[in-house]
Formats: structure tokens, sequence, C-alpha cells
């Protein structure tokens, strides 16, 4: 193998901090290489950096042995660097296939668009990765997932020798991550060099060669070979010392003569759900499970009032719930929902982390006359903000200045902080760290063991089995059983993929 990218003494400041100390690293062809750290380590800036989102304060970039620097996106597209960001930058308005060759079509705007030919090879990227849709579908009838796996198209379409990867299997269950683990190992023998950032470090241990890890902006290890590293040689270079596991709760047994707090029967809905029959107790966590277009996320939507209830019945504490929107799901029943889309749904990115964290207690806290200070709010949610440990300057700062992690991070301390009865949360370890992730873990425990019910829906198997108490298996916006958790992966994954694919079993 021969380096074909490296970054030598890169370093970058912003307001208030110093996201990267001198790091850095070297990517060789027919290699995939490990970018890892905690949140706000400064991985994403690095990335950035490399692929002309940003320049850097100091330090070189080598391609193919020569110093380049580039000023925008567009100049390392030119040279061949293709990126899949954390976050999605596709417009929804636009087909699948215009976002997957937007690149192609912006480059030539004099020359009529060839729409067939765009989709043809569209689908040809769609059916490398398992993704079974139409390309003339609009991005803003696809699910998150979904979204995933055609940023992922598009960045495969630009044909890159370079190739970084910001949490790809973020939003992606099992199933689908090992195709699209398939594919990248045929892009590395074939002479690409990729860069794969991850919080799951089982994924990081199966297919990265090699691996750099960064912690508080500055190079813990610079591009070591994976050879002989274990889990706990990578949690401590990332953390400075190893992972201790939480064991399970002890408080299942106990939810289950609990009150009920949430039941769906016979529930039908505007997106298309038929016969659900659903119900949660107070200080239970249940899970919810299905591959992606299992109608999940759309389900916790229509709960919380996003989407039309067309048919059957909803109780919150044993009293029948009309639920119409999302102000109503929260105040009146109380009922929170951590969207795994942050980025559309759970933040406003141009506001404080003050303002973000705290935004479903000011009701609350105003009090009769409507009075509200911001020191009534900062003492609300603080402590969550401290226990979560977000990384940012100050409560004052601009939430999307933050990492995603920390972003994500404060998507949660929200709903900490209002207190709310029955909570949804949907794929909670998105774009988090390891520590961070045992840290939310023991806060949903927490939670459920003071009483609230948590719902808890995760594309990440070994979460599900880690956390739920019981588990639903959906598919088809159907619910096709459920199982009690037992806490041993082997026998829970089999039980759980056999519900999966009942459906077909039975045609």
């Amino acid at each position: 193998m021969t380096a074909i990218f490296e970054a030598r003494g890169i370093e970058k400041s912003f307001p208030g901090v110093k996201a990267l100390k001198g790091v850095s690293l070297t990517l060789d062809t027919h290699s995939i290489h490990a970018l890892l750290g905690e949140n706000g380590a400064g991985k994403s800036t690095l990335i950035k950096i490399v692929t002309g989102v940003q320049r850097p304060d100091a330090g070189t970039l080598l391609l193919d042995g020569r110093t380049v620097a580039f000023a925008n996106p567009r100049e390392a597209i030119a040279q061949r660097i293709g990126v899949v960001h954390q976050e999605r930058n596709l417009i929804p308005r636009f087909s699948v296939a215009e976002n997957i060759h937007l690149e192609q079509i912006a480059g030539h705007l004099t020359k009529p668009v060839d729409h067939a030919e765009l989709n043809r090879q569209a689908a040809r990227w769609l059916e490398m990765l398992g993704l079974d849709i139409d390309p003339r579908t609009p991005v803003s009838r696809l699910s998150v997932a979904q979204m995933q796996l055609v940023e992922i198209a598009k960045a495969l379409s630009l044909r890159s020798r370079v190739l970084l990867l910001d949490e790809p299997t973020a939003s992606l269950t099992s199933n689908e991550t090992d195709r699209l683990f398939a594919f990248l190992k045929r892009l590395r023998d074939g002479g690409a060099s990729l860069l794969f950032v991850s919080h799951k470090l089982e994924e990081v241990q199966e297919i990265c060669d090699s691996v750099t890890v960064l912690r508080d902006g500055a190079n813990a290890c610079a591009s070591r070979s994976m050879a002989g590293m274990g889990r706990q040689d990578i949690v401590r270079l990332m953390i400075g010392r190893a992972e201790s596991e939480s064991p399970r709760r002890d408080g299942a047994a106990k939810a289950r003569q609990a009150p009920v707090a949430l039941r769906l029967r016979g529930v039908e809905t505007a997106l298309g759900h038929r016969a659900i029959d659903l119900e949660v107790k107070e200080g239970e966590i249940l899970g919810l499970y299905g591959l992606v277009g299992a109608g999940r996320t759309e389900l916790a939507r229509c709960i919380i009032g996003q989407s039309a209830i067309t048919a059957g019945t909803v109780e919150v504490a044993g009293r029948p719930a009309r639920i119409r929107d999302v102000a109503e799901a929260i105040h009146r029943h109380r009922i929170g929902y951590v969207s795994e889309d942050r980025k559309g749904n759970g933040l406003v990115l141009a506001h404080s982390v003050l303002d973000n964290a705290g935004i479903a207690v000011w009701r609350a806290l105003s009090g009769r006359f409507g009075f509200l200070t911001n020191g009534r709010v900062r003492a609300a949610v603080a402590p969550f903000i401290d226990k979560l440990e977000v990384k940012t300057p100050s409560l004052s700062q601009t939430v999307g200045l933050l990492s995603g992690g920390n972003q994500q991070k404060i998507s949660v301390a929200k709903w900490l902080a209002a207190g709310v009865k029955i909570l949804i949360v949907d794929e909670p370890s998105v774009g988090i760290d390891i520590k961070t992730k045992a840290y939310l873990h023991d806060l949903l425990r927490e939670l459920a063991s003071a009483g609230t019910a948590v719902i808890v829906i995760t594309s990440d198997m070994p979460e599900m089995i880690a956390l739920a108490d019981r588990i639903a298996v959906m598919d088809g916006y159907r619910l096709n059983g459920e199982i009690q958790n037992s806490g041993v992966y082997e026998t829970m994954s089999e039980a759980i993929m056999g519900l999966i694919h009942r459906t077909e079993a039975a045609a």
C-alpha cells in the first residue's frame, strides 16, 4: 500500500475552542482507515478541512505527495475526494436521482438535463446499495435511513479515490450495514482509500485496516494498524481509561405489574399503519425494532400528533386521548419525543444551547403571568447539560456550531429537563460517543425506574437488547409480535429477525 493522502500538523480554532491541535493522519490506497474520538474531539472539523468546507489555521494537506489546498468542496471533488457528512445534505423537493447526480447537474448548467439517463444511472447505484426505491421519488418522501443511503450513493457516484464517511451507518439496520460494508470492501480492494468515522466500535473492528484516534483535538494515536488491537485498547485511546458496562436494570419485573401509561388499540394512521395494538407501562422500557420502511418513526410521529390517527383508540394513563398536535402531546399529556432527525425536527440550529434545551420547559416555568427568566431556565436544564457532558463554551453558544454528537445530547437534555411521563427516543445514540452512550442508557434506565414510560426506537440491535425490557417488532407498518427481552444477544437477535420475516414465511 502507498500513501494517497496525508494531513500533517493541522490546527483549527473557533471562538472559545481550539478544535484541532497539530493533528496528523495518513490514508493509504487499498485501505479503510478509522477516525475515532469522543464527541468534540475534532473528527468532523478534520473532515471539513480535508474536503474544503473549512480552511486550516496551520498545517499541510498532501495528495499523491504534493501539497494541496481546497478553497471549497468543489475543488476537493475535482480531485476525486468525496464525503458523506454526518448531517445529510439533500434537497427534499428534488428526486433521488437528481440528488445523487446534483454535482454533475450543477457543473453543466447550460446543458439540458437527461432525466431518463439520470434515473438509469441512479438506479444502478441504488441497486448496489440494496436500496429498492424508484429514483424518481422525491427525497422528502424517504425515511431517514433511506436518505442516508441516498447520501452514500451520491458520494459513490462521484467515483472518488478518497472517500470520507462520517457516521454512515448511524441510521441503518444491521442488514443494511452488512450490504454497505460488502460494497465498501469492494471499493477498497479496487484501490480506493476510505476514511470511516463511527462510534460503533464493533463495526470499526470488522471493517477497518488502520486507525487514527483523536482526544481533545490532538492525536492519541496516528495511523496505527488495527492488527492486534482489541476493543479496550481503542477505548483507552479514546477516553483514557477502560470501558465500563452497566448491568441490566432489575425493574423490568416490577414494571410488568404497573399501570399502562400509553395504549393503542386497533390504530390506523394517515401514513398507512393498520391494526396496531401496543402498550407501554409506567416504568417500562419498550423497544420498537424493524427494518427500514417498517413504520416505527412514522408511528411515533402519529402518537405525538404530527400526523393523523384515522381509526382505533389511544389511551394515556387509562383515559381516552385525542392528540391533535405536538403542543397538546407535550403540555397536556406530557409526552416527549427525541427525533432521529435532530437537524430537521429536534433543534433550532440558529438558537442557543439554553434556548434549545429549555424550550420544552418554557410554559411550565413561565407561571401564571407568563414571566420567564434565563436564570430559571438555566437552573432547570443545566444539570442535564452537565450530566451528558455537552461540550460547549457556554449555554449561549449557537447550537449549529456544536458537533453533531453534542447536538444529540441537547436533544435528549431538553426532554429530561421537561420531566415527561412518556418519552419516545428515536435512534438515541446516533452520533454520540461510547461514554455518552453509556450515560444516556443509564439516564433512560433511571427515568424508567422513577416511573417514566420509555419507548426506544433503534436500528442498533445490541443497543435494543441492552436497553429494552420488552421488544415489539414492526414490518410494513404493522406489528408482527412482541418478545420479553432476556438480554441474551444470540437468542434475542434470532427471535427478533424471526418476527421480522414471519410475514414472508407465512406468504
